[in-house]
């Protein structure tokens, strides 16, 4: 495997990890907002696929501009 798969791949398991924390913790500031379990759900999936969006994009471009 090459040092660049490594890397991407680091990136990749690090931008989910990050997403999936965010998602959790909004979920768990829903709920503790007296949000329905429902609402704190779909807070949680808003602020996981943003998140997962915004990284994905900036791995993209770290990829692209790799030398």
């Amino acid at each position: 495997m090459s040092p660049r798969s490594t890397v991407v791949l680091v990136l990749l398991a690090t931008v989910l990890t990050v997403s999936l924390a965010s998602g959790a913790a909004a979920a768990a500031l829903a709920r503790w907002d007296n949000a329905s379990v429902p609402a704190a759900i779909t807070r949680a999936g808003v602020t996981f696929a943003g998140t997962l969006s915004v990284g994905l994009a900036l791995t993209a471009l770290l990829i692209s501009a790799w030398p």
